[in-house]
């Protein structure tokens, strides 16, 4: 299986002000910069929600446990570091009781690394333009 068959899951995660969060990455290979949720790949044997809740974690330092048993099926069509993924990823929502919390990336990959920009919490109907998925704002309606 290439990386870009790799199951993913991703994680609608809004703050105690109905705010959500999203990480700004830079593509090195297109020039792009781009806002996404929390997320990334399945690994062995993890179902989509307990990778949902790593992945949180992992990227933001927030708890992995705040990411509710609820998702819906998001189509992915998108290139990253010059390679196209096209699947379904299940897109799991989690609710802070504060606030815009200050994020901790604790586990990001080299390759995160170097793409990593940064984050900001933004109101629903306030989305950045390069945002990833496009239909970001209806993924949101139809979880939130």
């Amino acid at each position: 299986m290439s990386d870009n068959d790799r199951p993913a899951a991703r994680v609608l995660c809004f703050d105690a002000d109905g705010r959500v969060l999203l990480l700004h990455w830079h593509d090195r290979v297109s020039g792009l910069d781009l806002w996404e949720p929390p997320g990334g790949g399945l690994e062995p044997g993890e179902t989509a929600l307990e990778a949902a809740r790593r992945e949180l974690t992992e990227e933001t330092g927030l708890p992995g446990s705040s990411v509710e048993d609820r998702s819906v099926e998001v189509p992915r069509d998108f290139c990253w570091l010059g390679v196209r993924y096209v699947k379904m990823e299940p897109f799991f929502l989690a609710r802070l009781a504060t606030s815009r919390p200050e994020l901790g990336p604790g586990a990001l990959t080299d390759e995160e690394t170097g793409a990593y920009l940064g984050y900001d919490w933004f109101a629903p109907n306030d989305l950045p333009g390069n945002v990833e998925p496009p239909e970001l704002a209806e993924v949101i309606e139809k979880l939130g």
